[in-house]
């Protein structure tokens, strides 16, 4: 993607118009995207969109204001500070809040944009939709409908510039394709679903992520309840990715501000098996949402916040930062057209070594949990009481055996993660903020028949 206008020089050009009194952040981006959904071997549906725009934020006597522009109109950009200066006026007072200040921490220059991208026809990403809807009807002939087979790309740039000294501009690409298929065999009907993610549509495996959408869609038909009761589960990657992606809302500075979080007190202590050492890195190129600085401009960099199970820190934007008394982690997280928040970038557990199928012998006996039903309103931040719908397969003698479907996980956030067994090596980059890894949680609440 290109444009005609430098974004880092129109930044400055309207930081240029702060006056002495006031602080001045300067947002600008630009970016581009694609969407191709395939259906019988046509084009269901197809987006391509191109977006820019400016978010200006003052602060002026402790007072925050902020204006966005969708576009990049010369005519605009001095109105936008005009609007924001005019919103400070009326907000309330906060003595915390401040942009975020230069803070040394060197700017990590990361793989996150191939050259060639833009050149990448509109047919060759259509077909790498309709290739991953062919290969994944072809699969099996128990396959009868393929719901979505997806092909998705991003491509922005970025530039942030303030009166603090902040002064950084970058650029990023990343697409995956996805599918979710439906597998029937008599009246039984399952379903499931395939991933890959790269940097470049030819980094992407569309028959991995078809291989994959198979083997969980039919590995489950002819599912029963289990028996209810206690058990040893092992979560599959997707499923583990989605358990970290509640974690990390937990150990938000903004959510432990706000009460909503089970750890707000809990810094220091164990919180978790040995086995457990939870990071958030966005200067990991391999993680979907890799990126060089936060959204307040300040350097990536890798945060440690579960350690061998003790928690070591919260993540946090400047003013969540200021209000704890602590320094920003670079966990800034914003679009153009808002303010910042503070969370989790780029969630992953510290792999360890062993298979899905070497961690199954180890189990012996138990559940492999393929998916989860309703976990975010199964899973209260505050209490940490878990409990969601699932379906997977039995673990018997160490093999995969009957597929188990409409039975319910119950158990707390607290005691899942002191009952980590182990981690698995299994490591898989998602189109989210979290990666996944086969994860072995002991002891946990299977209610079914």
């Amino acid at each position: 993607m290109s444009g005609d206008r430098d974004l880092l020089a129109i930044a400055d050009g309207v930081l240029a118009l702060a006056h002495d009194d006031e602080q001045v952040e300067v947002v600008v981006g630009r970016s581009s995207s694609t969407e191709v959904r395939a259906y019988r071997g046509e084009v269901e549906q197809f987006a391509a969109a191109t977006a820019a725009g400016i978010g200006v934020r003052v602060v002026r006597d402790r007072r925050q204001g902020f204006a966005y522009a969708g576009t990049l109109d010369p005519d605009v950009l001095a109105e936008t500070l005009a609007e924001a200066r005019d919103n400070a006026r009326f907000a309330s007072p906060d003595e915390w809040l401040g942009l975020a200040e230069p803070d040394g921490v060197a700017v990590p220059d990361l793989d996150l944009y191939r050259e060639g991208i833009d050149a990448v026809s509109t047919d060759a990403k259509i077909d790498l939709a309709l290739a991953l809807e062919a290969a994944v009807r072809a699969s099996d002939p128990r396959i009868t409908g393929v719901e979505s087979a997806d092909y998705a790309d991003g491509i922005a740039e970025t530039a942030l510039a303030s009166t603090a000294g902040i002064r950084v501009e970058s650029r990023d690409a990343s697409c995956y394709v996805s599918v979710a298929c439906v597998a029937e065999d008599g009246d039984d009907t399952q379903t499931g679903y395939g991933f890959s993610v790269g940097r470049l549509p030819g980094e992407l495996d569309v028959e991995t992520a078809a291989a994959d959408a198979t083997r969980r869609a039919t590995r489950l038909l002819g599912a029963t309840k289990p028996a209810s009761g206690r058990a040893t589960i092992v979560l599959d990657p997707y499923v583990t990715a989605q358990l970290l992606g509640i974690i990390g809302g937990t150990l938000s500075g903004e959510s432990v501000l706000k009460g909503r979080s089970l750890f707000a007190d809990r810094l220091g202590e164990e919180v978790a098996a040995a086995a457990i050492t939870l990071v958030d890195d966005p200067t990991n190129p391999l993680a979907y949402t890799a990126s060089e600085t936060d959204g307040e401009g300040l350097a990536s960099r890798r945060n440690v916040l579960i350690d061998g199970g003790r928690l070591e820190r919260f993540v946090h934007n400047a003013y969540t930062a200021r209000r704890a008394g602590t320094t920003s982690t670079a966990n800034a997280v914003r679009g153009l057209a808002s303010t910042p928040g503070a969370g989790c970038r780029a969630l992953s557990l510290v792999p360890g070594t062993a298979t899905q199928e070497e961690l199954l012998r180890q189990v012996g006996d138990g559940v492999l949990v393929s998916s989860v039903s309703g976990l975010h309103s199964g899973v209260n931040p505050v209490s940490g009481d878990f409990s969601t719908g699932a379906e997977g397969l039995r673990i018997a003698g160490g093999a995969l055996g009957e597929p188990l479907r409409e039975f319910t996980i119950g158990s707390t956030l607290q005691r899942m993660l002191a009952e980590v067994v182990a981690v698995g090596g299994d490591v898989e980059w998602l189109p989210m903020r979290a990666a996944g890894v086969s994860l072995v949680i002991g002891d946990v609440t299977l209610s079914g028949t």
